[in-house]
């Protein structure tokens, strides 16, 4: 039966050439959107389910002036006190942000230092997580405040080898003010690509939380992040309300506590005054979405073609139903012969997936592989079924001596279901069309939009070794490097990295019931004019003021905030500390454009920079580089220079924008020409049913433009209808996607009449080769076509 399909096939396609390959195209093009989005999202679906043990997080909400403001960080004793206090909590753990120990140098104390991933974790930290050891006790490798538990990759490259227990390593990082001797006890398989945490060492958190100085073992400051995982018969609701106003129990006003799956935290990453409003799960759906819709358009295709040119094939569906063939046997041809063209569509796709994954991989930032999955089978029947299901059931219904006629009835049902299927096709391309517009738009804008600095030519490094000593003397001697600008030190990474803190502040007519949530950067004299930020009013730090240490800048959204009239010259007490305010910068963008710009403090405190910025002349980059390089490995042997460029730092904040308008450009392309396909292969059974009437018009007198209009406004009218429909459709979801950025476009109407006029035109080029060549033929030809 299947052979006898298959010959089918072979025979539909010598006799209908144009029609089967605008088919299989369609389908193949299909197919390979819909797998490759399926293999993307699929890898976005995984990401930390992989752990055996179901793991919440708690996070923190920030009572602020009318609004919430949720954030990780939590009280660093914390999960101790859960476990204690709490009998639904089986096990606890504290681990550090991954920006904490991100950027350590790890070492045997022999060899130069290595950069490594680090971060701090409470005792049962493998306990909870299901990081498998190759080596070491879950219960014991953290148990010690000197141990420390490396990767497989890692511990090869400092021993090379994984058997490792016992060896002693030298740890330092850019926050701490020392380096820290420690003893392996664990070795940890490499964490998996399913893992949204990436780190090559652990260390217990105890160093960080029970040092006689640290400020992370009290309720009223946070930073670490807490993990529980729950009895069994324990329910997420009613230990929420439990916990929800713990801290309030231990002194610390402002804030509750709630508890959310930790699996769902890398896809629901957006929280909006207290309430999970989305995430990274907006663009998986946003993509799977289009991989159906572009799926469907190629359905639609086979399903207008198969209907439009079912007077070619009626001969032989009256012939086989006068011998006796039943609708349902006819009904089970047409769809095995649609089933088998998917098919044959899944296996070219499959080759073009795999030739074009290594592109794609890049692209979304992702390691994937193609692997056989039933899933494709299920989507390759699914398409074939929904393709060639209506053709089936339209040409099955008909009765042989109608078949035999070889005319097809006119049904109004049927003509409006084709239309309608072809206002569909071009209303989603139009959709697409408007929508890669304003992504396009809206990513250039963050891109180009002042951000209230100067990103291009600044680069900056990590003071470590012997700079920590006295990092103003390395300030200085990079100043006078040959096509250095300006160089100042900061405590923190510029963009995304900065500390923020509620309290406790006081000025003039304060009310003292609002809470403001300041972010803080501790400077030395010069960060303001290297990264040329602008002064309000008054003046930035300078060298030449030995009192600085007791001032302070303020950004204008603080000012604002604070409602301080006059402020220069007027007194801001920090931590009970009265500091004179001597400037008003102009607010800059320290963190991405999807949030407003928030009240900052800046500090002069040259004690505390961690990292030193540099601005370079143009063009002076490579020359500048080598010279720092000179300079560090002189006054730091044993340490590599790591530099990073704070135009790329920026570019990060918007990776996802980023790939997410080169991948629509793709997907709105192909949904575009699939639809195209589709039109073109209309309007060839269109022309070719009419070749007799433009032979007669041609005679007439009729000219080529008026019978090219009459050919094609059929189609032109459809299409524009397609557009009228998209339009609001469009603005709707544009209207949606750009509500998550702060700072946006405005949605213009030449952006609509763009991406309208554009879908036209691409629907009137399609078509206007057929049209052309049906106008401008010779009219004794057209009157011969039976």
């Amino acid at each position: 039966m299947v052979k006898q399909y298959l010959l089918l096939i072979v025979r539909q396609f010598k006799r209908h050439k144009s029609s089967f390959l605008i088919n299989l195209i369609g389908l193949t093009s299909g197919l390979t959107c819909a797998i490759l989005i399926y293999l993307w999202v699929n890898s976005e679906l995984q990401i930390d389910r992989f752990h055996a043990q179901k793991i919440y997080q708690i996070l923190q909400n920030e009572q602020l002036k009318g609004s919430l403001n949720t954030v990780e960080g939590t009280p660093g004793i914390l999960a101790d006190a859960l476990t204690k206090d709490f009998p639904e909590v089986k096990l606890a753990v504290t681990t550090s942000p991954d920006y904490w120990l991100g950027r350590s140098k790890i070492g045997d104390g022999k060899n130069t230092k290595v950069s490594a991933a680090g971060k701090f974790a409470s005792k049962d930290f493998f306990n909870v997580f299901s990081y498998p050891l190759i080596y070491g006790d879950s219960h014991k490798v953290l148990s010690a405040p000197g141990n420390i538990v490396v990767s497989a990759s890692l511990a090869k490259k400092l021993f090379k080898t994984t058997d490792v227990i016992g060896r002693n390593l030298v740890w330092s990082n850019v926050e701490l003010q020392s380096d820290y001797q420690g003893q392996i006890a664990g070795v940890f398989q490499d964490i998996p690509a399913q893992s949204s945490e990436h780190f090559d060492f652990l260390v217990s958190s105890d160093i960080l939380l029970y040092a006689n100085d640290s400020t992370y073992n009290r309720w009223h400051n946070y930073g670490p992040l807490t993990y529980v995982v729950l009895n069994n018969e324990s329910d997420l609701p009613n230990f929420n309300k439990k916990i929800e106003h713990f801290l309030n129990t231990k002194g610390v006003d402002n804030y509750t506590l709630f508890a959310r799956p930790f699996s769902d935290a890398y896809l629901y990453n957006r929280i909006e005054n207290g309430q999970i409003t989305g995430g990274r799960i907006d663009y998986v759906r946003l993509f799977a979405l289009a991989a159906v819709l572009i799926l469907l358009i190629a359905c639609i295709n086979f399903t207008n073609l198969s209907t439009a040119s079912a007077t070619n094939n009626l001969k032989e569906i009256g012939i086989k139903k006068a011998l006796g063939v039943n609708r349902s046997q006819l009904i089970l041809q047409y769809l095995t012969q649609s089933v088998l063209l998917s098919f044959i569509s899944l296996i070219i796709s499959l080759v073009i997936v795999h030739l074009t994954l290594p592109s794609f991989s890049n692209i979304t930032g992702k390691h994937l592989t193609l692997t056989f999955d039933i899933q494709f089978i299920i989507l390759a029947l699914f398409t074939g079924v929904a393709a060639g299901l209506y053709p089936a059931i339209y040409l099955s219904k008909l009765r042989p001596t109608t078949a035999l006629k070889g005319k097809l009835p006119f049904s109004s049902a049927t003509l409006w279901l084709r239309q309608g299927l072809v206002i569909f096709q071009f209303a989603t391309s139009g959709i697409l069309i408007v929508g890669v517009l304003v992504v396009l738009r809206q990513v250039r804008y963050v891109q180009t939009q002042n951000q209230g600095f100067q990103k291009e030519n600044v680069l900056y490094f990590e003071i470590e070794g012997t700079l920590k000593n006295n990092p103003q003397l390395a300030i200085n001697a990079i100043r006078q490097l040959p096509g250095v600008l300006k160089a100042a030190g900061i405590d923190r990474e510029f963009l995304g990295d900065l500390s923020y803190t509620t309290g406790s502040f006081d000025w003039e007519d304060r009310n003292p019931s609002e809470v403001i949530r300041f972010q803080r950067a501790d400077v030395t004299a010069g960060l303001i004019e290297t990264l040329a930020m602008e002064m309000k009013e008054g003046r930035p730090f300078s060298e030449a003021y030995g009192t600085d240490t007791n001032n302070i800048i303020i950004n204008e959204a603080g000012i604002k905030a604070m409602r301080l009239k006059n402020p220069v010259g007027k007194t801001f007490t920090l931590w009970g500390n009265k500091m004179q305010i001597i400037g008003i910068v102009k607010d800059f963008h320290f963190e991405s454009m999807h949030k407003k710009v928030g009240p900052m403090f800046i500090r002069y405190k040259p004690a505390n920079a961690t990292r030193i910025v540099v601005r370079v002349q143009p063009g002076q980059l490579k020359n500048v580089i080598n010279e720092i390089k000179a300079y560090h490995h002189t006054i730091n042997p044993g340490y590599t220079l790591e530099y990073k460029f704070l135009d790329q730092d920026f570019q990060r904040q918007y990776l996802a924008e980023t790939r997410m308008a080169v991948l629509s450009k793709y997907f709105a392309a192909l949904a575009i020409i699939i639809s195209c396909l589709g039109l073109y292969g209309l309007a060839v059974f269109a022309v070719e049913k009419r070749l007799k009437e433009v032979g007669i018009r041609k005679v007439l007198g009729a000219t080529a433009i008026h019978l090219m209009y009459l050919l094609s406004r059929d189609f032109v009218k459809l299409v524009l209808i397609a557009i009228l429909i998209s339009l609001p459709v469009a603005y709707l979801c544009c209207t949606n996607w750009l509500s998550s950025f702060a700072y946006r476009i405005e949605l213009q109407w030449w952006l609509f009449a763009v991406g309208g006029c554009a879908a036209i035109l691409i629907s009137i080029i399609t078509i206007f080769y057929q049209t052309y060549k049906a106008a401008t033929t010779n009219p004794v030809t057209s009157l011969k076509v039976e």
